[in-house]
């Protein structure tokens, strides 16, 4: 069990993407996209059935819901969020899905205690969005076995890019990375887990990186997931003075981009997606 007392914290952190039923929406789509490169990080770094995980900034579950898959029937999951629309949203897909294995949780991940240890502690753009991520990971060390498995899945978005050049594709991506940078999120976190993790007194991280890259009629979920952040964070940028709504032209915003695509033969790449693990 969760620890009642700690279960919140009013501290601000820099997630500029709020919690809107439109923005849940889009990190389902996100995830369909992302979740095979997610699948391999996670079950390369030891995720296996039969284990107890810790699913931190679970969001609407996605990613406790591809841990059950590993885990199986046997294993057992716990997500936490700050978010409690993200949990109520997580819990009625978890009861529509019929998991009895996954349990999500409002709770602060820094100051969160259990009354059992867990074999692993996994997050999806989590670190990325911590004022600081070494006490966090310091802290959810504390949490887990001996032997156990710390695992994130962070991203650097300035890999993303195309070629032959999409210029549309491209200022949207520069769009995005500065409208979250400047709102206080890392976007290069995912470059940054190794020094995070010996910061923390983690052990060195294996790593990998994996990207998605593709033509018109190959990745147009790519693009979807980019209009639609452009959707949430458009508030934003057109505060800070990056772009504004005619700028984007929203509705037809995914269309163009895939018709630029068309036109030149391009290749879209989406933004390193890396992970890193090690053990407790």
């Amino acid at each position: 069990m969760i620890n009642s007392e700690s279960a919140r914290d009013s501290r601000r952190e820099p997630y500029v993407l709020g919690r809107s039923l439109q923005e849940l929406d889009r990190l389902r789509v996100q995830a369909r996209v992302i979740d095979p490169i997610t699948r391999l990080f996670f079950a390369e770094a030891g995720v296996a059935p039969g284990m107890r995980v810790l699913d931190v900034g679970s969001g609407a579950g996605d990613t406790a819901f591809l841990v059950a898959e590993l885990v199986g029937p046997t294993g057992w999951i716990i997500g936490v969020d700050r978010s409690a629309a993200a949990i109520t949203v997580a819990r009625q897909r978890a009861n529509e899905r019929s998991l009895r294995n996954v349990a999500f949780v409002e709770a602060d991940p820094s100051t969160m205690t259990f009354e059992q240890p867990f074999d692993a502690v996994v997050g999806r753009y989590v670190l990325m969005f911590q004022t600081d991520p070494i006490p966090m990971l310091s802290k959810l060390k504390t949490l887990i076995r001996p032997d156990g498995i710390v695992v994130f899945h962070e991203v650097d978005l300035n890999g993303a890019r195309s070629e032959p050049p999409v210029p549309l594709y491209d200022r949207l991506c520069n769009w995005l990375a500065d409208a979250q940078s400047r709102g206080g999120a890392d976007v290069r976190m995912g470059i940054k887990l190794h020094s995070a993790f010996l910061a923390a007194g983690l052990a060195a991280p294996t790593m990998r990186l994996h990207s998605v890259i593709g033509g018109a009629a190959k990745a147009s979920d790519l693009v979807y997931v980019k209009a639609g952040l452009a959707m949430t964070l458009i508030g934003e940028m057109e505060r800070l003075g990056l772009a504004t709504a005619d700028d984007l032209g929203i509705k037809s915003l995914p269309a163009r981009i895939i018709k630029e695509m068309t036109m030149s033969q391009s290749v879209i790449v989406g933004p390193a997606e890396i992970g890193a693990w090690s053990r407790v």
